[in-house]
């Protein structure tokens, strides 16, 4: 399918499609959540990290995505189960309170250096690059794949990750806002949610395929 890269209202389309599957804005806490032990400077470094990190993700997903997985022989639904079942284990982790008792750890031990590197998982993926957002990555590329198209919708997901670089930029005024506690709560709010989104991504997946399978 072919459309000319002026045609904007494909672009916004795609650039909707990605926040909804994202929700950047719905995020802002889980990024407060998982950084609040960091510097702002530090908080900085993981936001430019994970967003540049998570654009590079969708580029390669929009270019090579579909060429990848058939060459693995790998569906989309088969990514969408591992995706979920990488989302419940995350989920489970702040739903508990050991993801942020394993950094405070650290952190009082002066480890940091040696810290999970939460900018590229699991922020850039799967958070922000996750099954949702590669597959419907990869879907448009087959939709519109001339050269012109892919450069539009290169544009799209760059600025895409600077929309949620300026979303995440905002966290630290929400850390002064919710304090401690309430950083505490959102956290196992938010780890309950991204279990469901984790089981969401499963569902789907399995549905697919057995629809396949019977169809």
């Amino acid at each position: 399918m072919n459309i000319s890269i002026f045609d904007l209202s494909i672009y916004i389309k795609f650039f909707v499609s990605l926040c909804a599957l994202v929700n950047p804005i719905g995020m802002i806490p889980l990024f407060t959540s998982m950084t609040h032990y960091q510097t702002i400077a530090e908080k900085t470094k993981t936001n430019f990290i994970a967003n540049s990190s998570a654009a590079l993700i969708l580029l390669i997903s929009l270019f090579f995505g579909n060429s990848i997985l058939n060459f693995f022989g790998i569906s989309v639904n088969s990514f969408r189960i591992a995706g979920g079942i990488l989302i419940i284990s995350i989920a489970y982790s702040m739903i508990t309170g050991s993801f942020t008792k394993k950094i405070s750890i650290q952190n009082n031990n002066n480890e940091k250096k040696d810290t999970e590197n939460i900018s590229v998982v699991p922020l850039a993926m799967p958070l922000i690059a996750g099954p949702g957002a590669i597959s419907s990555t990869i879907a448009w590329s087959i939709n519109y794949s001339t050269w012109t198209n892919l450069i539009g919708c290169s544009l799209v997901i760059i600025f895409f990750s600077f929309f949620c670089w300026l979303c995440f930029r905002a966290a630290p005024c929400a850390i002064k806002i919710l304090g401690k506690t309430g950083i505490n709560i959102v956290t196992r709010i938010m780890g309950l949610l991204l279990m469901s989104l984790g089981i969401e991504f499963i569902s789907v997946g399995i549905k697919s395929i057995i629809s396949g399978i019977l169809g």
